[in-house]
């Protein structure tokens, strides 16, 4: 009786610790996301001046942007570095979706209104803006991370071009100064807006930016990126989807609702038309995925083949008319956007939209360009 009343107190006091360290941990978080508050809170009311600054520097930050601005201009400049960008563009956003799901991070727009914390006080006013009400979980952020990883890869690439195998003088030290310091204002900047609008935490910026970072120097050691076939892109993208398809359906079974931070989104956000369904998990994960697949389909197209890497693929005039070519068409393209009325009708053109990006841009304008400048060459002769 003595060791079966000794095993129950035993039990008891092993909940009762449980209990306390859960507790511990849950005010902790409490806390930490009243840091945040705090800060969003205070830069609203102390730079209100600085709101359009903000917004835009939250929209440039965007992984839009990479696809439609960095990847053209570089591919064409250094192939390498725009395939690159691709890359780790698009598994970094792949990893911060994965994180995601598994962190459960709070967005602040919701969890100020929420938050049992503020029950015997009022809660900090907090404004809403439309880049606001983002529907997936906030931790880690993908602004930053995103921005982190692609802006990483573009210092590096302007570093190794500017330094052609010679040995670093003062010129290139000056020149790797200027660029860090110049990446590391541009991070602010970022983690920055996503604070003000009430999208992140500053915890959460903080680790997108390190995990950014850690991407793009991991793909640094990676070389199998720049040729591989269209099985292999074909592959790497069916994997991806069927891994986070597979965990969402695993997590499903097991109880776990991964979107239920769409009903909060819906339920807190101050003006409706400000939830967009290309916010949710699964439409970023196909919009990316879609990147992915279209790079594969271009870099094995003859289109390319007989453009970038025929011989005027070798001249500045060709690479600066694909270069002015692909950014007017892109974004008259991103002007298209697919109805969302019915969710799986949008997730399926959105994934047609993303893959003839990459497909346009490397394959079928320099193609178009390259036949413009042999005509020219033939009535010029």
């Amino acid at each position: 009786m003595r060791a079966v009343q000794g095993c129950s107190a035993a039990s008891a006091r092993t909940e009762i610790a449980g209990r306390s360290a859960i507790d511990r941990m849950e005010a902790g978080m409490d806390f930490l996301h009243h840091s945040g508050i705090q800060a969003t809170h205070y830069l609203q009311t102390s730079y209100p001046a600085a709101q359009d600054w903000f917004l835009f520097v939250s929209f440039a930050a965007d992984l839009r942007n990479t696809f439609f601005v960095f990847f053209p201009i570089w591919f064409h400049l250094c192939e390498a570095v725009g395939i690159k960008l691709i890359w780790v563009a698009v598994i970094g956003d792949w990893l911060n979706l994965v994180f995601k799901w598994i962190l459960f991070g709070q967005r602040p727009y919701w969890w100020v209104r929420e938050a049992s914390f503020y029950h015997n006080t009022s809660a900090p006013a907090i404004q809403q803006f439309p880049a606001t009400c983002e529907t997936g979980p906030g931790s880690p952020s993908g602004h930053a991370m995103g921005s982190a990883g692609v802006y990483y890869v573009m210092v590096t690439a302007i570093l190794s071009i500017a330094l052609k195998k010679k040995q670093p003088s003062w010129k290139h030290r000056f020149l790797q100064a200027v660029l860090w310091a110049a990446f590391a204002v541009v991070q602010v900047c970022v983690c920055l807006s996503r604070v003000f609008i009430a999208a992140h935490f500053p915890h959460q910026v903080v680790a997108g930016v390190f995990s950014g970072i850690v991407v793009a120097e991991s793909f640094q050691h990676i070389h199998s990126i720049y040729n591989p076939s269209l099985r292999k892109y074909v592959g790497t993208t069916l994997f991806l989807f069927s891994f986070a398809l597979g965990f969402y359906l695993l997590l499903k079974v097991l109880g776990v609702d991964l979107l239920w931070t769409l009903e909060k989104a819906k339920r807190w956000c101050e003006n409706p038309e400000w939830v967009h369904l290309d916010t949710t998990p699964f439409a970023g994960l196909l919009r990316n995925l879609g990147v992915l697949f279209g790079l594969g389909l271009a870099l094995n197209s003859p289109m390319y083949v007989e453009s970038c890497k025929g011989k005027q693929g070798q001249q500045l005039a060709f690479r600066l008319a694909s270069i002015g070519a692909s950014l007017l068409v892109l974004h008259l393209f991103d002007s298209f956007k697919p109805p969302a009325k019915v969710e799986m009708l949008f997730y399926l053109l959105s994934f047609c939209k993303s893959a003839a990006v990459p497909l346009a841009a490397a394959a079928l304008i320099p193609y178009c360009v390259s036949q413009i400048l042999t005509q020219q060459d033939k009535k010029t002769v």
